[in-house]
């Protein structure tokens, strides 16, 4: 008997998402993403200079901050405050790298773009929801640094989104909610880019293992459900063809 989704989705369904950019007043780039009931803050600041690494090269850096808020689960969670559990750390460094496919950094100059992700609800995705609103948010920023002066070129050269994908009871599923992800067998992350090319895959079969057609099957899920996240971020960028440099 196949898996019937709680919600009553097909398999190759998103859940509804939306973006609501301007979300708070400071950040050059705010967007409050929503992914069904996972809901998830994304702020991008600018700071002058670069890590040391970089410093003299005329390039800048972006760099990412996850953090989920006490009451996001229905079980209320700890802060992380001075230790960061090695899920937080992994998850931050998922979306830096992500986000930084999609930035010409000589373009950038010698700043630091920063990406802060605050999950305000969670019910699973929230790392995908992050991404996908953060690079929302990263293309107001930047258009926002344009307006000011602060740059003279848009250094936004790619697209990023991400997306769940599942197997359960043998059928693969996109963006999958809580209660699909504890029930899935195998579990994934993708990362594409506006070209639908592969930036990152996490997956794992949570037990037993999954064969290389259905991993195909999963990726072909991905694709389906990005180009559509793909659609709606640019929806939600109002000077998205000033904005996008890429090809």
């Amino acid at each position: 008997m196949a898996w019937q989704r709680p919600d009553g989705r097909l398999p190759y369904e998103l859940r509804p998402i939306s973006f609501h950019p301007n979300f708070t007043r400071f950040a050059p780039g705010s967007v409050l993403a929503r992914c069904g009931d996972t809901q998830v803050l994304c702020t991008v600041s600018v700071n002058k200079g670069v890590p040391k690494f970089l410093e003299g090269t005329g390039k800048g850096w972006l760099t990412a901050e996850y953090r989920m808020l006490p009451s996001a689960t229905q079980k209320r969670q700890e802060r992380e405050l001075l230790k960061l559990s090695g899920r937080t750390q992994e998850i931050q460094r998922l979306i830096g790298r992500s986000l930084r496919a999609a930035v010409d950094f000589e373009a950038l100059g010698e700043h630091t773009l920063i990406v802060d992700a605050d999950v305000l609800q969670a019910d699973a995705g929230t790392r995908t929801t992050a991404i996908t609103g953060s690079f929302v948010a990263l293309a107001h920023a930047i258009s926002k640094l344009l307006q000011e002066g602060m740059l003279e070129r848009s250094p936004l050269c790619g697209q990023v989104a991400a997306v769940s994908v599942g197997l359960l009871e043998g059928e693969p599923l996109l963006d999958l909610n809580y209660i699909e992800d504890v029930a899935a067998t195998v579990d994934f992350n993708v990362v594409m880019n506006q070209h639908l090319g592969i930036i990152e895959v996490q997956g794992t079969a949570e037990e037993g293992s999954f064969s290389r057609t259905q991993l195909d099957q999963l990726l072909d899920v991905a694709q389906k459900g990005i180009q559509e996240l793909l659609i709606a971020q640019r929806e939600a960028i109002a000077d998205w063809k000033g904005l996008f440099v890429g090809d």
